[in-house]
């Protein structure tokens, strides 16, 4: 990228010497692999969360095994919103392996991850020799350090973290791992070199990512985008467009188009039917683009200084597009992409990067509303490979001014301490960022302590800390989230460990049937409502939202033990009203 100023390659002088090149070409992917599973090795001790994990993996039968019936049902299901069948194979395996142990399901992610440092070393090593329109030499150990700088900013980043940790997250790693295969593939086809069978090999990568997760449909944009640069394939001359050979580039795109419209067809249907998508009446135009425009700094902002890192950024209460962080969010990304077009010609890199980071977040910025957050560290998984990538282009400047004399001995030093520093302390954040998904309760403890005005965060707590037994931390965490709620927001949690009075009862009642107006395929909601009915004796209503609760989700364990104490109780009741009406007749029959 920045080495498109120094085309040579660095084969010899004092910069290069100290290691030999067959030492990094092999050393430098072994010390990727092993520092990316050193800082999320915490994860191996963590369990599953309250956090879907519940509905994906510990209540779901479905997915257990990879017999005819499993298999079945991964490739016709849309569980949670989403179409994800190679996923859900990976999830039969680990059950094969491991049962319910969910240290397997967590080094499976881990292994996946570490797996995807690799693939992006060897993608950064050779978008750094095609920016710098020449080959990578056995003995060019700037671009191999470059690359595996770029490597370790993407792995061991904390922003990694929730795709790793989170078990029912391993959607972000497995399509990440045919993502990159792709991008792989596509550039060796690019190149020439056996043209048709690395397209084909691209292209059934990037079906099978799209059957991990659909977060790969903008991909026939991003090479588009690496067609302008560094491909340099589009763009740059007259008829470059639209000419003879622009045309067969465009033509190849639609072997990548067809597929990712089906499975935009199929997510936006996955996501309707779960009932996570957003109207227009509740989430309008203007609250979507200040969303839009809010996401595409905060990813940026984050990458760059990684704190205050949350599981759920909620909604804000009052979503005002003209608040000041929507509009300077707004004005940032006007100026940014204005200032990096301008300087397109000087540095066609970082408006690549910039270009890809804005495509790849397109479908979850907000223009099809999903859910109640506002952003999500997951949505950097693919995304933010362009910051990292522009990290080792800059190492790789710094190298080779180093060669030119350009650069004094003792700052080339001090650039790569601090290169090294950078992967130390991400390493260190991620490391501690991997211990807050050690349980639900700790999960949802740290939400809550990022943004304390959290109130769906509030009552996920309450609920964790209720299973815990405690009772009295419980119930003031659901006091504070049912005072915070807006009026749109999904209770989502259960009562029966945070006891309540006649009249906060009547008010968790009426809560719970608005909540459940606006979402009627909310099972959560649903069983809530089962145990507060239960509660104050409407057996019959109870036993009506405890089936449809499991009409939803068949496998919620907790609402099938709902529904057998409501029917217990309706039938007491039923008992009891047959005796008194029997008592009562005996008592007016005439004595003998």
């Amino acid at each position: 990228m920045a080495a498109e100023t120094a085309s040579e390659s660095v084969q010899s002088g004092p910069a290069t010497g100290a290691m030999r090149p067959s030492l990094s070409r092999w050393l430098l992917p072994a010390i990727i692999f092993l520092l990316t599973a050193a800082a999320f090795l915490p994860t191996l001790q963590n369990g599953f969360v309250d956090w879907d994990d519940g509905a994906a993996l510990v209540e779901n039968p479905h997915y257990r095994g990879l017999g005819w019936e499993q298999l079945r049902w991964m490739f016709t299901s849309f569980q949670l919103g989403h179409y994800q069948p190679l996923t859900w194979v990976s999830f039969g395996l680990d059950y094969l392996l491991w049962g319910m142990d969910p240290f397997g399901y967590h080094l499976t992610n881990l292994l996946l991850h570490a797996v995807n440092a690799l693939l992006f070393y060897f993608l950064s090593l050779r978008l750094l020799s095609l920016a710098a329109s020449g080959p990578v030499a056995s003995g060019d150990v700037a671009r191999r350090v470059a690359a595996g700088f770029a490597a370790l900013l993407f792995a061991v980043h904390p922003l990694r973290v929730e795709s790793v940790a989170w078990a029912t997250e391993r959607r972000d790693v497995l399509s990440g791992l045919f993502w990159l295969l792709t991008l792989l593939a596509y550039l060796k086809a690019a190149t020439g070199e056996r043209k048709g069978k690395w397209l084909a090999a691209a292209l059934v990568a990037y079906v099978f990512s799209l059957l991990s997760k659909a977060v790969g449909i903008t991909l026939p944009f991003v090479l588009l985008a690496l067609d302008v640069y560094p491909l340099r394939r589009l763009g740059g001359g007259a008829g470059s467009w639209f000419g003879r050979d622009a045309r067969s580039v465009w033509r190849e795109k639609i072997l990548f188009l067809l597929p990712a419209i089906g499975t935009a067809a199929a997510a936006l249907i996955a996501q309707h039917d779960a009932g996570a998508l957003k109207s227009l009446e509740a989430h309008g135009i203007g609250p979507r683009l200040a969303q839009i425009f809010f996401g595409a700094v905060f990813y940026a902002w984050k990458t760059a200084i990684p704190a205050g890192l949350s599981p759920l950024y909620e909604l804000p209460t009052r979503f005002t597009p003209c608040d000041w962080p929507f509009a300077m969010s707004a004005a940032a990304v006007v100026v940014i992409s204005g200032a990096l077009f301008a300087a397109r010609r000087r540095w066609p890199a970082a408006l690549t990067a910039w270009v890809c980071y804005l495509i790849i977040l397109a479908p979850v910025l907000g223009i099809a509303q999903s859910g109640d957050q506002l952003v999500a560290d997951r949505y950097t998984y693919l995304s933010c490979l362009g910051w990292a990538l522009l990290g080792g282009a800059g190492l790789l400047y710094c190298w080779h001014a180093r060669v030119r004399k350009q650069m004094g001995r003792l700052t080339f030093l001090a650039c790569l301490g601090l290169a090294g520093a950078v992967v130390i302390v991400l390493g260190a954040l991620t490391w501690k960022q991997v211990k807050v998904w050690r349980d639900s309760e700790s999960l949802w403890a740290q939400a809550v302590a990022v943004d304390p005005q959290a109130p769906y965060a509030r009552m996920k707590l309450a609920v964790a800390q209720g299973r815990q037994g405690k009772t009295q931390e419980a119930l003031e965490q659901y006091r504070l989230g049912l005072q915070m709620k807006r009026s749109a927001a999904r209770p989502d949690t259960t009562f029966e460990s945070v006891p309540a009075d006649q009249g906060e009862l009547r008010q968790t009642i009426q809560e719970l049937r608005r909540a459940i107006e606006l979402f009627p395929l909310d099972a959560d909601a649903h069983f809530s409502l089962g145990k507060v009915l239960t509660k104050t004796g409407h057996y019959e209503e109870a036993i009506e939202h405890f089936r449809q609760a499991l009409r939803v989700r068949p496998g919620l364990a907790d609402a099938h033990a709902g529904l057998s104490e409501a029917l217990e109780q309706d039938a007491l009741r039923h008992r009891e009203e047959a005796s008194r009406i029997r008592n009562a007749r005996s008592e007016t029959q005439p004595q003998p």
